[in-house]
Order: C-alpha cells, then sequence, then structure tokens
C-alpha cells in the first residue's frame, strides 16, 4: 500500500480538475476565435449591403481579435500552474517534516483572470 494514499488520490483528483478546466476554458477560446472568424467572413461577403456589413464589423471589432487568444493563453497557463502545484504538493506530501499550508493567492489570482475575461467577453456581447 502507499503511504499517504488518499493524500496522494486526492492531490491527483485536484491536479485532474485544474487540467479540465484549463481544456474547457482552451476550447472556449477556440470558440470565441471561430466565431469572430465567421463574423470577419461574413462581412467580407456581404459588400451589397453596407449597414449590415458595418453592424457585423463591429461584433468582430478590436476585442474580437484577441479574446479568444486571450483564454487560451489563459488555460494553458492553468495546465501548466496546475502541473507545477501537484508536483510540489506529491514533493511536500511525500517529506517527513511539517510544512504550513500554502497561500491561495495564484489560484484566487488565476480564478480572478478568467472571470475577468468573461465578464468583458458578456458586457461585449451585450453592448456590443
Amino acid at each position: 500500500m502507499i503511504r499517504g494514499y488518499s493524500d496522494h488520490a486526492a492531490n491527483e483528483r485536484t491536479f485532474l480538475a485544474w487540467v479540465r478546466t484549463g481544456i474547457a476554458v482552451i476550447a472556449f477560446g477556440f470558440v470565441v476565435e471561430k466565431f469572430n472568424l465567421f463574423l470577419r467572413t461574413m462581412a467580407g461577403v456581404s459588400l451589397g449591403d453596407t449597414g449590415h456589413r458595418l453592424s457585423v464589423q463591429q461584433l468582430s471589432g478590436p476585442l474580437g481579435r484577441y479574446d479568444g487568444l486571450a483564454l487560451v493563453i489563459v488555460g494553458i497557463v492553468l495546465i501548466l500552474f496546475a502541473a507545477g502545484h501537484f508536483i510540489r504538493t506529491t514533493r511536500l506530501i511525500d517529506d517527513e517534516q511539517m510544512h504550513p499550508a500554502s497561500s491561495i493567492r495564484v489560484e484566487l489570482a488565476l480564478s480572478a483572470v478568467l472571470g475577468l475575461i468573461v465578464a468583458v467577453l458578456c458586457a461585449y456581447l451585450a453592448f456590443g
């Protein structure tokens, strides 16, 4: 039997949850980027109706070029952070010495960045 098995299993479940979240954020970034590409294509095709073309171009404005990329980068950072945190926690579980609980500042910062990106996207879609 592995010493501290329940702790290692909990650490692995946490790691996999962070990886799933990162993959979901990356997938959402690809969806947003493909939708922006679709909007830019539709704006280029609708040459006859200038009003329709301008309204479609406004939907894919300056934010539309970078929001999908930002989500992909945040997802990659989440996965890299999760891997580092998993390795560090595994070493701490195996160590005989007692260690204080780690700070959750990085997790809160990444969650805040992700929440901010989603809030900006919602406001962009609501008022754009």
